[in-house]
């Protein structure tokens, strides 16, 4: 195996822990059962999904709230109290990405499927996002994960060795096709899994 020079993190679920039901807990007063029909029926994953892949946010608000006008006020409150789906930051992981970004020895980049209208909260309050050479955000692309154009775009951008290169996701769907590329991927689980992972490509955090 060639020796791996650059590593790719997925920001959602590996490194920030996002959820909608963090916003939809305080909405429907802790009631989970309206939250789980909220959010597989009305502001489900799908529709939140084009968003990452560039629809405007605008757009996709009043074309849920032409379907469902009785539930205009929650479907409003997706966006308008977004940052509330924000909790804090998976310190373990965290801590791998900063041992790696002290050992000199890796480039590091992000890949992840967001909103380029909201995004700049995230870099506004996650200073770790510092660390990265780069970052590639779908919503600014036009194409989220796991369609293979992001994946081009990502290696081609930072002249990427894909056999020198690992990505990390908590999706395997999007790890399944980054190794079509022949990058190595690693299914995040939790950090010590992952700390093994890494380890097996000889990349000791």
């Amino acid at each position: 195996m060639k020796t791996i020079d650059t590593i790719i993190f997925d920001l959602g679920g590996v490194l920030i822990d996002w959820n909608p039901k963090y916003l939809y807990r305080d909405v429907f007063n802790g009631d989970e059962e309206k939250v789980d029909w909220f959010l597989n029926n009305i502001c489900t994953s799908e529709w939140n999904e084009a968003h990452d892949a560039g629809r405007p946010l605008k757009e996709g608000t009043d074309l849920l709230v032409d379907q469902f006008p009785e539930c205009e006020a929650w479907i409003r409150m997706y966006y308008d109290r977004w940052p509330e789906m924000l909790g804090g930051t998976i310190t373990d992981t965290i801590t791998i990405l900063y041992r790696l970004k002290q050992l000199n020895a890796y480039s590091l980049y992000a890949l992840t499927n967001w909103s380029a209208e909201t995004f700049p909260v995230a870099l506004q309050r996650y200073g770790f996002l510092g660390y990265f050479d780069g970052i590639v955000v779908s919503g600014e692309e036009k194409t989220r994960k796991p369609f293979k154009k992001i994946y081009e775009i990502i290696i081609n951008r930072y002249d990427l060795s894909p056999e020198k290169t690992i990505f990390i996701d908590d999706n395997i769907n999007n790890v399944e096709v980054a190794t079509t590329f022949g990058i190595h991927g690693i299914h995040f689980r939790n950090a010590k899994q992952l700390l093994a992972a890494l380890s097996a490509l000889n990349v000791v955090v």
